[in-house]
């Protein structure tokens, strides 16, 4: 429709430009045509930009780079507001209250908070949207469809940003460093959280207990704890389980399957992840830092639970006594002191315990095996505390 004041309106949708070719690509995503095609995957758009944009994606060509930092990318629009980032500058001003941000997306959905206004409605289920491009994606959930697909492997997903976040796995590209330590990493989100190791804090709290967080996602798997939830089901054996990670590690009892293969070893892992986190044996690198002392790691959990030494939290609280822990698996071992139960049991004669460092100890006096043996003589013990006592002969 074009109206008195020269401007072009949608008559699908609350859309209006002064432009009739705009209208005319606009209504593009009404009739869902995308005459653009990628003659290197099955990615099509409504836009001959975009296109020279996504065709980046396969030479790997980045042409805006950053000027203070290694980051560099396919797109204008992603450089400007990536150098944000270091001018801090926030352009995009709430008129209802004093936020500001650094793109106009943020903006826009910041903005529902004030006017509760979701136009884009789901015909699937009761999903509304602020967005066109919200609402898009919300249906590939309903359809399966996932359009971006990597180029070097079988990752595909629903969002063209997940596909560029995933290239860095091949890339090895860490845009993002911390500047309190060598930290490197993929996502902003991900430097966001580990800047969290270095300022302690912790913004999200659990109710129930003394529990606090870095991560949104860590605080929800620990309320699984309270309330019992196990919204991940196996669906050969019915088997359910807290976390999606917990429940891919059970299905390799199904399929066997560990596609990800060391280098240097006959390793196998089920995920990238744990491959990754194997490869650091070979290359002795301990990229997670104690700020404290000279404490260093291969896993960000593993230096989480060190910082609790120098903080002096034990979040882990025994429901009986006044026992408290750092770590989960210290109040696990605890409540058996109450429960009497003793999981870990001998095959060669009738002894049990509760944890199977107790057990791998009893095995050595079947096996006469004695592993920590003195430098100085012949003497050899089943413990390393035996051993330490001894070493005093010594000196």
């Amino acid at each position: 429709t074009h109206t008195s004041e020269k401007s072009y309106k949608c008559s699908e949708c609350y859309y209006t430009s002064e432009r009739a070719n705009h209208l005319k690509r606009h209504m593009l995503i009404h009739t869902g045509e995308k005459p653009y095609k990628c003659n290197e995957c099955n990615f099509r758009c409504i836009q001959s930009g975009v296109l020279k944009n996504h065709m980046r994606t396969h030479t790997g060509e980045k042409p805006y780079k950053c000027s203070e930092c290694d980051y560099s990318c396919i797109q204008s629009g992603c450089l400007k507001k990536h150098m944000r980032t270091h001018t801090g500058e926030k352009p995009y001003k709430c008129s209802e209250c004093d936020s500001s941000f650094t793109a106009s997306s943020y903006l826009k959905y910041h903005m529902v908070k004030h006017t509760g206004e979701k136009p884009y409605k789901c015909s699937e289920c009761d999903y509304n949207s602020t967005t066109t491009g919200d609402l898009k994606r919300h249906m590939r959930r309903h359809t399966g469809e996932k359009p971006y697909k990597c180029s070097q492997c079988d990752y595909s997903s629903t969002r063209y940003e997940l596909v560029k976040i995933h290239m860095r796995i091949h890339t090895g590209e860490k845009p993002y460093k911390c500047t309190e330590c060598n930290f490197r990493c993929t996502q902003s989100g991900i430097l966001k959280r580990h800047i969290r190791t270095h300022t302690g804090e912790k913004p999200y709290k659990c109710s129930e207990c003394n529990f606090s967080s870095i991560q949104s996602g860590g605080f929800k798997r620990h309320m699984r704890t309270h309330t019992g939830e196990k919204p991940f089901q196996c669906r050969e054996c019915g088997l359910s389980f807290t976390t999606s990670t917990n429940l891919k590690y059970h299905m390799v009892k199904h399929t066997g399957e560990k596609p990800y293969k060391c280098t240097e070893c006959d390793y196998n892992s089920t995920t990238f992840g744990e491959l990754k986190q194997h490869m650091l044996r070979h290359s002795g690198e301990k990229p997670y830092k104690c700020s404290v002392c000279g404490y260093s790691c291969t896993r960000s959990g593993l230096l989480k639970i060190h910082m609790r030494i120098h903080t002096g939290e034990k979040p882990y609280e025994c429901s009986v006594c006044d026992f408290r822990s750092r770590q989960s698996g210290g109040l696990k071992y605890h409540m058996r002191t109450h429960t009497g139960e003793k999981p870990y049991k001998c095959n060669e004669c009738g002894y049990n315990t509760t944890t199977s460092g107790e057990l791998k100890q009893h095995m050595l006096r079947h096996t006469g095996e004695k592993p920590y043996k003195c430098s100085v003589c012949d003497y050899s013990s089943t413990r390393y505390g035996l051993l330490k006592i001894h070493m005093r002969s010594h000196t």
